[in-house]
């Protein structure tokens, strides 16, 4: 997707806020408070996953920012705008990609799509319409009724309407969810196109593994509070843990006592010794740790390392929240 939506600008952490959340809360009428006093930043054209437990307040969290549920407390500014005193200037900056599957069934790709503008007092621009739609590979089923058209086809159908009166912050909810792998490729090329060309998106995503590969900062929300916004290469670094494994040459009936300090685990066969670190103790531990192995005639056949995961970290942070490690 070339930058004809917008010119390209700087998702890096100097970027001014397009989003601005300060003690947002949600009280339902029934008691249940699904959002507790959240404070959060989005930068201008950045990828910014959200993450949490299903429950934990995502959805609440996106309804409200996109004008779709009243906040109980606390303000929303969208690109500058109040998204209660100053709705509809709100309101056009945003763009939703719902995780339901809802559309006019009955409607052509075209007319759905510019309906949509329409809705947003966007005069007509066909030409922006037409690469919209060229962009989403859709150009060839304009003329399509979407109930003939699959999942797939119909999901780049809702993101072409989100696009449809040019936003410059697009929420995707679920995005690829029960989407095809060579679909999802393709639609996260798009995403990338579209931050390149300066749109803002904001992520909800079961594939952790997408958030990993795609997002510039991680937050998690869990039991309706915000408890971690940080870069994704900060918060692989500081809460990510590393693993060496020795396969010893010959079993260890024990590990001695004088490297109790690096918590070792040994395998019940006594074949197999597990260091567990962190990356501030990555250079000094390792080669420590081998050269008194080698002083106790600990002598290893085979090593090798693996280190956590986007999920591995997610689902230490939840349950440290006392919730469950559902993503």
């Amino acid at each position: 997707m070339s930058s004809t939506l917008s010119s390209t600008t700087s998702h890096n952490a100097n970027a001014e806020p397009i989003v601005s959340v300060s003690g947002l809360g949600k009280t339902y009428s029934s008691g249940f408070q699904a959002l507790k006093k959240i404070d959060l930043t989005i930068r201008r054209g950045e990828i910014f996953a959200l993450l949490g437990p299903n429950g934990a307040g995502k959805t609440t969290l996106i309804n409200i920012i996109c004008g779709i549920v009243n906040p109980s407390e606390g303000t929303v500014l969208a690109d500058g705008h109040d998204i209660v005193r100053d709705y509809r200037a709100a309101r056009t900056k945003i763009g939703l990609v719902p995780q339901e599957l809802h559309t006019d069934a009955f409607e052509s790709v075209w007319a759905t799509v510019n309906f949509s503008r329409g809705l947003f007092g966007k005069p007509p621009n066909p030409v922006y319409l037409e690469k919209v739609l060229r962009d989403l590979s859709l150009w060839d089923k304009k003329d399509s009724k979407i109930m003939t058209l699959s999942g797939g086809m119909k999901r780049r159908v809702l993101i072409a309407k989100a696009l449809s009166h040019e936003p410059r912050i697009l929420f995707l909810d679920e995005p690829t969810a029960g989407v095809d792998v060579e679909l999802r490729r393709d639609m996260w090329q798009m995403v990338r196109a579209l931050r390149e060309s300066g749109v803002t998106i904001i992520l909800t995503t079961h594939y952790i593994e997408e958030a990993e590969e795609m997002a510039d900062r991680i937050g998690v929300i869990s039991k309706g509070e915000i408890i971690l916004v940080e870069d994704k290469a900060v918060l692989m670094r500081k809460l990510g843990k590393k693993q060496l494994i020795l396969q010893l040459q010959s079993p260890l009936e024990r590990v001695p006592e004088s490297l109790a300090s690096y918590a070792l685990e040994l395998s019940a066969d006594g074949n197999t010794l597990t260091y567990t670190f962190d990356v501030q103790s990555e250079q000094t531990g390792i080669a420590t740790l081998l050269r008194q192995l080698g002083e106790h005639g600990i002598d290893f056949k085979d090593l090798h390392s693996s280190e956590s995961s986007l999920e591995d970290i997610f689902v230490s942070l939840v349950r440290s929240n006392g919730n469950g490690a559902r993503a």
